[in-house]
């Protein structure tokens, strides 16, 4: 039998049921069945509650989220009756869909078959929705981020119009077979066109971001079982957008696009014209989603729902893990209360955790 798996899948099923509040018996009854399911098959499969409250706790232990306040509002899509590649890239169009909800977004996760040895699902995109990078002769175009991905899916057949935001197809690979590619239908992603709530000309830059990021290349552990595929989505925090996605220097660095209409004095640091044109692009973001109806978040309202949080998890007598690094916003963190504190960083189960990309195995 193999012992670790049991034991992770004891370890889950004491805790979801306590959390759950099943009687003593119903839980006996229930590891004996997985008990015995793993001595004669070698695996085991969750009941759609163990499935969902798992995937909760999963992003309830995520160290990096900062949204952790709203664990038990994540909506778990059961997809694990999918066999083909056809239907469960079908599937993730409903999941773009149901998520956006035409700007309310609803946390969602959709979760596909469990990894076993006969079969397994792998999405190869990153999110479900991202922009197209092209290292050209005329340099980059794009979301530099996306360079290898988008020189795979050029391999699988896919030709991009070479714009600064190019939806990428959908890849799915079910077992070993040829990877299924897909164009995601241009209806199903709201986009956000940037301007600004002062400067007219912000709209002159031309730019713009998807509505949902929805995370698809990381790894569903529960209860020692592994999702391969489960990709998930809350709603952006600003800064995620204004001070990541579009400033950084590996991305769009557009700061010395917006600091040169507005006129800054780039010659040196100390004139700050980084910070101010980057305060001006995370004004612009927070602007640009709430006047499209778009859920967003700003980070210092996100630090106190991450301190509400932390003083829930207390009440409940739960560890708290956390990882500063990510935790802490990258606009003004010392202005928020996660600066100033120590969190633990150990690792907790269920969790999410990143896997290789297949098409970066050799």
């Amino acid at each position: 039998m193999n012992e670790d798996l049991l034991q992770k899948a004891e370890e889950f099923l004491n805790l979801c049921y306590l959390e759950l509040e099943k009687d003593s018996v119903t839980l006996l009854a229930r590891v004996e069945e997985v008990k015995s399911s793993i001595r004669n098959t070698g695996t085991y499969e969750h009941t759609y509650e163990e499935l969902s409250h798992g995937a909760k706790m999963a992003w309830r232990n995520s160290n990096k989220c900062i949204g952790r306040l709203f664990w038990e509002s994540l909506i778990v899509t059961d997809y694990r009756h999918l066999h083909e590649a056809d239907e469960i890239i079908h599937a993730l169009f409903e999941h773009i869909k149901f998520a956006t909800n035409n700007g309310h977004i609803r946390p969602t996760i959709s979760i596909f078959k469990q990894e076993t040895k006969e079969h397994s699902v792998r999405i190869w995109n990153h999110q479900l929705v991202r922009y197209a990078g092209y290292d050209s002769q005329h340099g980059l175009i794009g979301d530099p981020h996306s360079i290898p991905f988008t020189k795979v899916c050029e391999e699988l057949g896919w030709e991009g119009k070479h714009t600064n935001y190019d939806l990428l197809p959908l890849v799915v690979q079910v077992n070993n077979e040829k990877p299924n590619l897909r164009e995601i239908p241009p209806s199903l992603v709201l986009e956000v066109n940037l301007s600004h709530p002062e400067y007219e000309w912000f709209e002159e830059l031309g730019l713009k971001w998807y509505g949902v990021p929805m995370i698809a290349d990381m790894l569903l552990e529960i209860g020692g079982i592994h999702y391969t595929a489960a990709p998930f989505n809350g709603w952006y925090m600003g800064t995620e957008i204004g001070a990541r996605n579009l400033a950084d220097e590996d991305r769009y660095n557009v700061l010395p696009i917006v600091a040169d209409y507005m006129k800054l004095d780039m010659s040196r640091n100390n004139s700050l014209w980084k910070d101010r044109a980057l305060l001006e692009v995370n004004r612009a973001v927070l602007y640009s989603y709430k006047k499209a109806g778009v859920s967003i978040v700003d980070h210092h309202t996100a630090a106190a729902q991450f301190k509400l949080f932390e003083e829930r998890e207390k009440e409940k007598r739960r560890k708290l893990t956390g990882n500063w690094t990510w935790l802490i916003p990258p606009v003004s963190p010392a202005l928020t209360h996660i600066f100033h504190q120590q969190y633990d960083n150990s690792t907790q189960l269920p969790n999410y955790f990143y896997q290789v990309a297949p098409y970066e195995k050799k």
